[in-house]
């Protein structure tokens, strides 16, 4: 708390401060900003860099010293946001995805639209089936490498690329089969807004993913999409509710609730718990800027949203930009000649390397590699059967939850839908704050294929700093996790049992200081000479005349006459 103080007091001292954004390439931006500088104008120089006009889909994340990440407020002082010292370090990256990226107007943002999507494929926020990861490989490689030359890209050299998390040699030699075959005269751009089109049709599409608990205490991701509200457990999307379904999204403390209204007028409660209430409080933001920016028809439709019940202190957010009908309807208008595209090739990058020199490494002997493999795809099996669903709350029966729907695709007769082969666990480094609890299997097979990135190497390309401390244990075994899972129920026992204690406290005082006007209210109507309308109105009507000769006047007598005993009783002791 003192050298945050002691910071702070630093800071202030300061008239200039040195920012850098690192760009969705990986090039750094640096700047000079004046101690009162706005986050728009950081923003604004940002665009001006890289010459982008349909700048309203992106923002500038930066992680605090407590390692939780958040989008930088644009109407607000740039270092009143920051906690941590001077120079300042965030990134650039895509806040609201959009709905179809391929369908952008200029060439500048789908390249950068598809470098963010090309980076959650690589850190396992995007996650697919084999066959669609294979043929988003191969678009990646189209546009990077161009056409396949047996004298430049001898056998096997699809394998020097790192597209995912983890992968294995057979979907390496499909991704370099289709490279050869299927994408023979691709431009860089055409095989870009390829990607963007497959990239576009699956589930977890924008998904940026915030580790929550629900109820019952099994871990699950939650995050909104440009289509709506999705929770993610296991490797099936358990929930979906799209944005005209959604009601209001309300936060207490580390609780998240989503209040949501569907057909035949079924009305929903979903709750999750966060692992920190900053986190539950930065995961309510972004769903209140998601869903103003996806919902809504103007930008003057927006209304400050409040978090507080009336006995609750709570907080109050408002989303400032235009919305996505806006966005769409300006960047029609846009005429210019194309700028020019610098793209980066096979530079290697330190968060999201787009390839890496050497073959993969493996602790594990080829056979025994296989044999576990198939170990574990027999678990992701079982899995797909009896993955945990979040109970719901419902004042109907049946089902709860209508799946997505898209122009390019049918819509399914159920709300569960399988996402992908394996379950969804991004890179722990993306995470606000640490998940202790993950399935053994899947623990296994990042140790069995190797990750390709450190488990902190994202969140250091975004705070500009080494992190030493861990993120989160993946690998906890099973007894770990359930001594985990009854320590967070119990301690969710507590907290409930606090915030009713609270709830009482609160009300109390407010029924005292009710109480307390009201009888100040009757002093002055009684006792004071004030010659005001209202207070006159007051004492003329005969409801209070009769009042006052009635009840208040015996009333004061009797406390004057007990008063005076008692005065009589000090004196003569």
């Amino acid at each position: 708390m003192l050298s945050r103080f002691m910071s702070g007091s630093i800071r202030n001292l300061e008239r200039e401060y040195s920012c850098t954004v690192r760009l969705l390439d990986d090039t750094e931006y640096t700047c000079t900003i004046q101690r009162d500088a706005k986050g728009q104008y950081l923003f604004d120089l940002i665009c001006h860099h890289l010459n982008l006009l349909e700048k309203d889909y992106f923002g500038i994340r930066y992680v605090d010293p407590d390692k939780q990440r958040h989008w930088l407020e644009f109407t607000k002082s740039i270092a009143k946001q920051m906690k941590s010292q001077p120079p300042f370090t965030m990134c650039l990256r895509v806040k609201f995805y959009p709905p179809d990226p391929a369908a952008l107007k200029e060439e500048i943002t789908r390249y950068l639209v598809f470098l963010q999507i090309k980076r959650d494929l690589y850190h396992g926020r995007l996650l697919c089936k084999t066959s669609d990861a294979a043929m988003l490989a191969a678009h990646i490689l189209q546009a990077e490498i161009g056409d396949y030359d047996p004298g430049k890209h001898p056998e096997g050299y699809s394998s020097k690329f790192q597209f995912f998390p983890k992968h294995s040699e057979k979907l390496e030699r499909r991704i370099a089969d289709i490279h050869k075959t299927e994408l023979i005269g691709q431009t860089p751009e055409t095989s870009e807004r390829n990607f963007l089109q497959k990239a576009q049709m699956l589930e977890t599409y924008g998904v940026d993913p915030h580790p929550c608990k629900d109820v019952s205490g099994n871990p699950a991701f939650l995050a909104f999409t440009p289509f709506g509200f999705v929770v993610l457990q296991g490797n099936k999307r358990v929930h979906f509710l799209k944005w005209n379904e959604v009601t209001k999204l309300k936060f207490e403390g580390k609780t998240f609730h989503i209040y949501a209204n569907q057909k035949e007028e079924k009305k929903i409660i979903l709750t999750y718990f966060a692992p920190t209430p900053e986190a539950c409080k930065h995961l309510w933001k972004c769903g209140v800027e998601n869903q103003a920016f996806y919902k809504l028809e103007k930008s003057s439709q927006v209304r400050t949203v409040s978090s507080s019940n009336l006995f609750f202190k709570g907080s109050r957010f408002r989303y400032s930009g235009r919305v996505a009908k806006e966005v769409m309807e300006q960047s029609a208008k846009i005429k210019r000649e194309p700028p020019e595209i610098h793209r980066a090739g096979l530079v290697p990058s330190r968060s999201c390397p787009s390839i890496t020199h050497g073959p993969r490494l493996s602790s594990v002997p080829r056979t025994r590699r296989r044999a576990v493999h198939i170990s574990i795809m027999e678990g992701l099996e079982s899995l797909r059967d009896s993955a945990h669903s979040t109970p719901v709350r419902s004042v109907s029966h049946g089902e709860s939850f209508m799946p997505r729907s898209r122009s390019q695709a049918t819509d399914a007769s159920e709300g569960t839908a399988v996402i992908s082969d394996e379950a969804y666990s991004p890179s722990d480094s993306v995470l606000p704050t640490p998940v202790a609890e993950h399935s053994m299997e899947l623990s296994v097979s990042r140790q069995i294929n190797g990750a390709p990135c450190s488990i902190e190497e994202e969140k250091e390309s975004e705070a500009g700093t080494p992190m030493h401390g861990e993120g989160g244990d993946f690998g906890a075994d099973g007894r770990s996790a359930q001594e985990g899972a009854g320590g967070d129920s119990a301690l969710s026992e507590v907290e409930q049992v606090n915030k009713f204690v609270l709830s009482v406290l609160r009300l109390l005082l407010v029924t005292i200081g009710l109480l307390f006007v009201l009888l100040l209210l009757l002093i002055i109507l009684t006792e004071s000479d004030l010659d005001i309308a209202f207070l006159r109105d007051i004492r003329q009507t005969p409801e209070f005349e009769q009042f006052h000769y009635e009840y208040f006047c015996p009333l004061r007598r009797w406390f004057a006459c007990k008063l005076r005993w008692v005065g009589g009783l000090l004196i003569n002791k």
